[in-house]
């Protein structure tokens, strides 16, 4: 919301609500929604049959909607939410011939880790490196990969560092913001407390609604649809993931060795030149900086849109028709 924040640590390259980025698809080239509008049920509440599949150290739940063989889209969510965000995303995709892999993230609904000795590790590197593991056990060489929050961060670190699988500085993080952009960011202060873990451990859902209205204001979405998403969050691991990874955006925990070389790689600050559109909501609560902050980071296609009429920081649940024209448009650059 500042344009102080910093995008190398807070989010990365590109810190709008929404992001979807390609290269290399394969498939029928994108409509128009309009010419879809009746063949896509966007009303749909439901992703269809959850699977799970073992991909790098997790076993990773998912849906998976669309024609086998048809161009892949990976869809991610971030926090406080689940994949249930894209529920109405997904059918207007499928009725154009994708194929739309939606993924739990690690520490949110059935995904799991493979061995208890894994360290509950929720550095941004880590996050992308299990949607490339992800793509390697389903056999996906290319994605159109599109996301929100923790989601379009993820998505920018495999532009940038797997650009052909695709078509945070931690030290930055150390470096206070001014008060103002500083108190955006009071969860995360919060988080980095043990008063702030055992209080999201016991007040689970009673905090994420608290982010969904502030993150939100504008957006009025009822129980039923909070609940749909709240049960993500009874994963066991779910509370360390979200812990760590505010922490070390803050440098007060260590992330992996494992990942050490991924970090390197984006402490250099690398630009993404793949075919991108960031996206960002007239209404957007949550902390971010102003596109013109980020803008440079792409060098490929790269278009901004501002969509309006009081749309939050979900985009993709509050604004599904844009989240989804969006995808098919950048799919049509590549």
């Amino acid at each position: 919301m500042h344009k102080d924040v910093n995008q190398t640590r807070r989010a990365f390259i590109g810190a709008a609500a929404a992001l979807a980025t390609g290269i290399g698809l394969t498939g029928p080239a994108a409509a128009h929604l309009s010419q879809v509008a009746e063949a896509a049920d966007a009303t749909s509440a439901s992703l269809g049959h959850l699977k799970q599949i073992n991909a790098g150290i997790l076993n990773v739940g998912y849906t998976d909607n669309g024609p086998e063989g048809g161009p892949a889209v990976l869809l991610l969510h971030g926090w406080p939410y689940d994949i249930d965000s894209f529920a109405e995303v997904v059918p207007l995709l499928t009725a154009q011939g994708y194929r739309v892999i939606v993924p739990y993230l690690r520490g949110y609904g059935t995904t799991r880790f493979l061995s208890a000795a894994s360290a509950r590790n929720a550095q941004p590197s880590a996050l992308a490196a299990d949607m490339i593991a992800l793509m390697d056990a389903l056999k996906i060489e290319k994605a159109v990969v599109a996301g929100f929050d923790w989601g379009a961060r993820t998505a920018n670190i495999m532009a940038a560092l797997w650009p052909e699988r695709v078509s945070a500085n931690q030290q930055a993080g150390k470096v206070p913001l001014s008060p103002k952009a500083e108190l955006e960011w009071w969860y995360q202060f919060y988080f980095a407390t043990e008063r702030g873990r055992i209080g999201y451990d016991k007040h689970r859902r009673e905090f994420a609604k608290l982010i969904w209205k502030l993150a939100s204001p504008k957006w009025e979405f009822d129980d039923a649809t909070f609940e749909r998403s709240a049960k993500a969050f009874d994963n066991a691991d779910h509370v360390a993931i979200v812990i760590h990874n505010y922490r070390w955006r803050l440098g007060l925990v260590d992330g992996e060795e494992a990942y050490d070389e991924l970090e390197a790689q984006l402490a250099l600050a690398p630009t993404i030149g793949v075919p991108t559109i960031t996206m960002e909501g007239d209404a957007n609560g949550a902390p971010h900086p102003q596109p013109a902050v980020y803008a440079k980071k792409f060098t490929g296609m790269y278009e901004h849109r501002h969509i309006t009429g009081g749309i939050g920081h979900n985009l993709p649940q509050e604004a599904p028709n844009a989240f989804a024209q969006a995808i098919l448009d950048v799919a049509a650059q590549v």
